[in-house]
């Protein structure tokens, strides 16, 4: 995979940093959705394909992105098809931060150190490239205007941004009301994408545990994020939910 393309765990991390106080929106939440962007991506490109409610990898060859490939790899090595909600619910330590890391990196965001309480040590990510972030956006405002279906990138971004509640940080108060419901809606548009956005909420709700029966593609009710996430907080090690046993760590501190 070339590095000229974002990727949409990177695209969605963009859409959360706040540009006024260089912190995240949603940050939990935004976990669970790093991960499941992980998974559309890899999708997007051939190494992974849904099987019902779980992951099966259908080409274990590396994109060239390390992050990326470090879940290709761990998704090749459980040998069977996983629930995407396992996969999405297990422990990842400092998913959020490789990502930042890499952006920074990559010139698009910058660190500003800080504190907190005038005591602990804190850093907020601002973004240095708003071309970037305005793109993704305008992207995303295009297909709820226009009512167009979408690219599959931009089908999968719109689920993951609303299956992490995103959509009142970009579509603020009453007169956001109606990009929130038509962002929401676009879900359908991507079958990977709707897949990995329901089980983001599945994860949130805590209902990892109940099998879901395979939807067709734009078929069913949509569910709406959790207001509270449920889920462990993103760097608190643990064990996958429901007995599948401890998960390797992705993009570990």
């Amino acid at each position: 995979m070339g590095r000229s393309r974002r990727t949409i765990p990177e695209e969605l991390l963009l859409l959360a940093l706040d540009p006024t106080t260089g912190t995240t929106a949603q940050p939990q939440s935004l976990d669970l959705g790093l991960a499941g962007a992980q998974l559309v991506e890899l999708a997007l490109a051939g190494r992974i394909a849904p099987d019902g409610d779980r992951i099966a990898v259908v080409m274990a060859r590396p994109t060239g992105d390390p992050t990326l490939d470090s879940a290709l790899e761990l998704l090749r090595r459980r040998g069977s098809p996983v629930r995407a909600v396992h996969w999405i619910g297990g422990p990842r330590l400092g998913l959020r931060q490789t990502y930042l890391t890499h952006l920074e990196r990559c010139g698009m965001v910058h660190a500003v150190a800080g504190q907190m309480c005038g005591v602990l040590p804190t850093t907020r990510y601002q973004a240095t490239e708003t071309a970037i972030s305005r793109e993704i956006r305008a992207r995303l405002d295009n297909a709820i205007r226009t009512g167009v279906p979408p690219d599959p990138r931009t089908a999968a971004l719109a689920a993951l941004a609303h299956a992490v509640g995103l959509g009142k940080h970009l579509y603020p108060g009453n007169e956001g009301r109606s990009s929130r419901s038509r962002l929401r809606d676009l879900i359908r548009h991507d079958p990977m994408g709707g897949l990995v956005a329901h089980a983001v909420m599945d994860v949130q709700n805590g209902v990892a545990a109940q099998p879901r029966r395979p939807q067709a593609a734009g078929a069913g009710a949509v569910r709406q994020p959790a207001a509270r996430a449920t889920a462990e907080p993103a760097g608190a090690p643990g064990q996958s939910r429901h007995g599948h046993g401890r998960m390797a760590r992705v993009g570990a501190r």
